[in-house]
């Protein structure tokens, strides 16, 4: 396969899936050894971890012949491997070097699906380039004189890899002191034991290395040397592993402390954990040891090759299809109902009722069925959270300013179909609050505020609904800003009987902008305006909530699912549409008197709030036949703080619909999301909300 070829295989598949799950990881373990740096700490953990992934990337890249996702992983590997060795500090450009490296990578994996790849290939050279350009050729000098001043034996000086040679020097540098820890195990239970042992050691300092070792009794047992810094004395270090039979060295002095104490016959007080696998990859940790058969696992408990995961990964597409399969169903099953309603009605008594039981059995199991393949689709939006933390920390330094990114309710779930479809529009919130109300770190300081500015990102359900919000502790919106530009700028003609929250709405307006210059973040005019239009297409709403010098919450308001919806069917002018029931607040029956009429427009008193009305043959300029019928309804629909009430004829019942596209022909017709087919054989339109809202409010009423 090219490295530019489209993957055609299932297994080309499975890679380009994995390799996004590892570069994911790689970008939330980067911000992570981001704040260290920022700590003037460095965990050899966590940078170890990092290592592994992009090694584990550059393999699978080059098994399935994407030679520059592989070479660019392999350049990123270098830096790490000489940033894990000592050879180069944890400097910015270091940092900046790591998140291009991620970002790279993301990129070539998108263009890898769509056949694109080639187009990467200068920026991939550039970069490896730039990696090369910085290391330098000529590792420093071992301090040998340092490391034999230690005392350890030339055995195991001979064993450790140069990595862990580095970590003894740096445990040294700090000032630790140098303990080798002996350890006799039984042979069915040395890896329970082991990692007991090393659980301990790394609660007080660092295991720099793990070596096999000669024992007394090789035939039962198994030692092990283990060489670890710690800032406890002797005596604390000892205390430590007082309940353990092992024999303390203190490197340095070469004086062997063994306990005085014999091991106590109970069980130790340390609680016990899951058995380490001891192999190359593990950090710090040689691949010297033998292969014991049977070693790891107890003597009751049979060898298996079966595989401990039991999940798969399923492609989208065939969820869709499946759920498509549903929803026809769902559609003859509501057939089935109305011909065994009909039946009943013309006298096939003893049919139709046999056959109305049948239905109703298939009800319940159609129920079932669409639960079950509704929660295949659904998937946390922590995982949203993740690409959102990367963003943050790439634009706060961009602006030169600090950020903290607070997330809660990443178990939420959502349809997976709409999380991808908001992640973008999220993405533009986040951005506008970094560059339009996160303050630069001088002024909040000025302001009396932290330097360091918050964005906190929330979800959670709320009945059918899932909310995500945006808040930050800036600067907050100014409104009379807003309505200046927008006067300036001729969208509106007159601003001085606007209210905060229509001028509020200015901003999701095509080309508008209030910053006055240009940046690479914002000041086009784009991006607020696809926000609300992409969270429209998905049944959504985004509301906005701000307070001059104290920060703006955006509130995202989303169906949990679009698959497969219920709707409350409605009937005006002749025709017949769909309100999905998520949208709907409460209908009620309208009585002539209690329509007025404020400046011009329809409205009602509900409850001491004043409700504008809309009639749908108006939005739709639809010519009404004959006169009105002497029963209307209201249906209120909205959300957030924003209500609007529907003037139609009749309810006509709610109905599981499966809402298919118009097309896009009808793409830019508002108030419409979609068509749906009902059980007989009828189509009907399926109304928006939330566009119909928005556009009777840019129209100035209704």
């Amino acid at each position: 396969m090219s490295s530019s070829s489209v993957p055609s295989s299932d297994a080309a598949r499975d890679f380009l899936a994995e390799a996004e799950e590892i570069v994911e990881e790689l970008g939330t373990q980067l911000a992570d050894l981001a704040d260290m740096a920022e700590r003037g700490t460095l965990e050899p953990d966590l940078l170890n971890a990092i290592f592994r992934g992009a090694h584990s990337l550059k393999g699978l890249a080059g098994m399935f012949g994407f030679g520059m996702i592989a070479e660019v992983a392999h350049h990123a590997e270098n830096l790490l491997d000489w940033l894990r060795m000592g050879k180069v500090s944890l400097t910015p450009e270091v940092l900046e070097l790591l998140f291009a490296s991620a970002e790279l990578l993301t990129s070539l994996l998108r263009a890898c699906v769509d056949g694109a790849l080639d187009q990467h290939q200068a920026a991939a050279t550039a970069h490896a380039a730039a990696i090369s350009a910085y290391l330098n050729p000529t590792a420093p000098a071992v301090a040998a004189p340092l490391l034999e001043q230690l005392g350890l034996s030339e055995s195991l000086m001979g064993a450790l890899t140069e990595y862990e040679e580095h970590r003894l020097k740096e445990n040294c540098s700090k000032g630790r002191h140098i303990y080798v820890v002996h350890a006799s195990f039984e042979l069915t239970t040395f890896d329970q034991g082991l990692s007991q042992v090393t659980d301990i050691l790394k609660s007080c300092g660092e295991v720099i290395s793990t070596l096999p070792s000669v024992g007394e009794n090789m035939e039962t047992h198994i030692d092990f040397d283990l060489l670890a810094g710690s800032d406890r004395n002797e005596q604390e270090f000892a205390a430590l592993l007082k309940d353990l039979d092992v024999s303390i060295q203190v490197a340095g002095s070469a004086v062997a402390v063994s306990q005085s104490e014999p091991a106590p016959v109970s069980a130790p007080a340390v609680p016990e954990v899951e058995a380490v696998a001891i192999s190359p990859d593990k950090a710090g940790i040689p691949a010297k040891l033998p292969v014991l058969e049977g070693a790891a696992a107890s003597a009751d408990e049979p060898l298996t090759a079966k595989s401990m995961s039991r999940t798969v990964r399923v492609d989208i597409g065939k969820l869709d299809e499946l759920m498509n399969i549903v929803g026809e169903l769902v559609l003859a099953h509501s057939s089935i109902s109305s011909i065994a309603n009909r039946m009943r009605a013309e006298g096939f008594s003893r049919m139709a009722i046999d056959l109305g039981k049948a239905a109703k059995g298939l009800e319940r199991r159609l129920t079932d069925l669409q639960k079950g393949v509704m929660d295949i689709r659904m998937i946390p939006v922590g995982q949203l959270y993740e690409k959102m933390s990367r963003i943050v920390r790439k634009v706060s330094r961009e602006q030169g300013k600090k950020i903290e990114l607070k997330m809660y309710g990443a178990e939420t779930e959502l349809d997976k179909l709409i999380v991808e479809d908001i992640a973008d529009p999220l993405m533009h919130i986040i951005r506008n609050a970094i560059d339009h109300g996160i303050e630069s770190p001088e002024r909040r300081l000025a302001a009396g505020k932290d330097e360091r500015g918050t964005v906190r990102l929330s979800s959670f359900q709320k009945g059918n609904h899932v909310v995500i919000e945006v808040e930050d502790d800036g600067g907050g919106i100014d409104i009379e800003k807003i309505k200046q530009k927008a006067l300036s700028k001729g969208l509106v003609q007159d601003v001085n009987g606007m209210t905060d929250r229509e001028a509020l709405d200015l901003i999701f307006m095509p080309g508008f902008s209030t910053a006055d210059t240009i940046t690479d973040i914002s000041g086009r005019g784009v991006g607020m305006d696809v926000v609300r239009n992409n969270i429209a297409a998905v049944s959504g709403m985004v509301d906005i909530e701000t307070r001059l010098g104290q920060g703006s919450r955006f509130t995202i308001v989303l169906p949990i699912t679009l698959a497969i919806i219920k709707v409350l069917i409605i009937f005006c002018a002749g025709r017949t549409y769909a309100v999905p029931i998520t949208s709907v607040v409460e209908s009620l029956i309208l009585e002539p008197a209690d329509i007025k009429t404020v400046e011009g427009k329809e409205v009602i008193n509900l409850r001491e709030q004043t409700l504008p009305l809309l009639r749908l043959e108006r939005l739709f300029n639809i010519d009404r036949i004959g006169i009105n019928p002497g029963d209307q309804y209201v249906v209120i629909v909205g959300s957030a703080e924003k209500r609007l009430g529907l003037v139609v004829d009749d309810l006509l019942g709610q109905q599981d619909i499966v809402i298919k596209p118009l097309g896009t022909a009808f793409k830019a017709l508002r108030g419409i999301s979609g068509a749906a087919d009902l059980g007989d054989q009828r189509t009907i339109l399926v109304l928006d909300a939330g566009g119909i809202i928005g556009e009777t409010m840019r129209s100035g009423g209704a």
